[in-house]
């Protein structure tokens, strides 16, 4: 019997929607969250708000990437 991978769980869930809706890797946006970070806008609601209104993305979307991002930075230091 083959088992089925887990299904990502948590943000991870919504990448397969968001390159496919925007059109661009996650790394893309990943990419775009860590260098808004490093230029200072550190809060997760200001980050959402910085991507819904510079890039389009909706709020469920961002919210996944800022908050995928933002794990990523923490566990790195």
């Amino acid at each position: 019997m083959t088992t089925q991978p887990a299904a990502p769980k948590g943000p991870a869930s919504y990448f397969p929607s968001i390159e496919k809706t925007y059109g661009q890797p996650i790394d893309h946006w990943i990419g775009q969250v860590r260098g808004q970070h490093a230029a200072g806008t550190t809060r997760h609601g200001e980050l959402v708000s910085w991507l819904k209104a510079e890039h389009g993305l909706g709020h469920g979307h961002a919210n996944a990437v800022v908050a995928h991002t933002l794990g990523l930075l923490k566990a790195e230091a």
